[in-house]
């Protein structure tokens, strides 16, 4: 191990509620029309996610956009300043962790890491995207060197977004890394989602790993499922817990009810039909935000197609100008607001957005 730089670890408070299931939203980025960044609405939105009851935020993820990085920008730290900011302030009551999106190579990464602990995240969601010609094994010793300093959550994303596939062996390797905490599970495929649990399962660590759903297009099927493997003559069983997730950065108040709601009948043998109705109700409002119809062109777009409706961000706006809605997609949101309203939450925004737009 570095001696220069000793090994950030949860507290047991934080270890416990990442095992008992957590709600954690991919913070988006709010611009204006310039394409600046809008302080008071990226601030408004780390307020929602906490107001909702959520169990963290991860910030400089996928839904955060990767260009926040570009010299241009140089937008990563402000953006994690600004939400580390308002945790601190809101000072609540829960065991909240705060997730730090970390990419690029080794030495990119560690100096994100050197970012993020210095303004006080708890753990390090780990991209291994944009890495594609880094092999399986130099991918491992990456994490080591992160593991290292700070706790890792793995993330599995999905290729048609700049992720890749792995094979079962990277994830049984990926799972004896000391301070690896959790895995995020968004290939979007399930016999690779599988590849996960059972390395994970088979692993030495599989007490100390939760396993965390990203896949968004899967959400309540993948809430409540629980593994169940033979390991040299014992069964072991192992739950997803908890979700990490673009589509929970809007709605969040409904998914923390949905999660409060699945870990109470998670333990049922007999799961009513009603669940499996949901999970294609959820299922079916995703692929209007994430927009799979073109290849999830339109993802972040779509969510912020959302937080503009419920006035939390004023406009659709992307760093990349050439992300922005597809074709047909706010119809599409327009079709699931109708189709299934029990799912939103626009009443509580609208409840307290004043309060939350205008706090300094």
């Amino acid at each position: 191990m570095n001696r220069q730089h000793a090994a950030k670890t949860l507290s047991p408070e934080l270890r416990a509620a990442l095992h008992d299931g957590l709600v954690i939203p991919a913070h988006p980025l709010a611009l204006n029309e310039n394409r600046k960044l809008d302080e008071a609405s990226q601030r408004a939105l780390t307020r929602y996610y906490i107001a909702s009851g959520a169990g963290g935020i991860a910030v400089g993820v996928h839904s955060t956009q990767f260009e926040i990085r570009d010299p241009k920008h140089n937008l990563f730290e402000r953006v994690l300043e600004l939400a580390a900011e308002e945790a601190a302030r809101a000072n609540v009551d829960r065991p909240f962790i705060r997730v730090a999106g970390i990419c690029g190579p080794t030495e990119q990464a560690l100096r994100e890491v050197d970012v993020a602990l210095r303004l006080g995240y708890d753990a390090a969601l780990l991209s291994m995207g944009g890495l594609k010609d880094r092999t399986e094994s130099e991918l491992l010793e990456r994490t080591r060197r992160v593991a290292e300093r700070m706790p890792v959550i793995g993330f599995y994303l999905q290729p048609s977004v700049g992720g890749r596939i792995f094979t079962y062996d990277f994830w049984r390797q990926f799972a004896e890394i000391p301070n690896v905490v959790a895995i995020k599970m968004a290939p979007f495929n399930r016999y690779q989602t599988l590849d996960v649990a059972r390395a994970v399962v088979f692993s030495s660590r599989r007490d100390e790993i939760a396993l965390y759903t990203g896949n968004d297009d899967n959400i309540v099927a993948d809430l409540l499922t629980t593994f169940r493997f033979d390991v040299d003559g014992v069964t072991v069983e192992k739950p997803i817990v908890g979700g990490l997730l673009g589509h929970w950065a809007v709605w969040t108040r409904k998914a923390v009810e949905l999660l409060d709601e699945i870990k109470r009948v998670r333990g049922d043998d007999k799961i009513a039909k009603e669940w499996l109705t949901r999970a294609a109700q959820v299922t079916d409002s995703n692929a209007a935000f994430f927009d799979p119809a073109h290849h999830f062109e339109g993802c972040i777009p779509g969510i912020h197609e959302v937080l503009v409706r419920q006035g939390l961000m004023k406009g659709t706006w992307c760093l990349n100008p050439e992300e922005k809605l597809s074709p047909g997609q706010s119809e599409e949101i327009d079709r699931v607001y109708a189709q299934y309203p029990h799912l939103n939450d626009d009443d509580f925004v609208a409840a307290h957005l004043e309060r939350w737009l205008s706090e300094r």
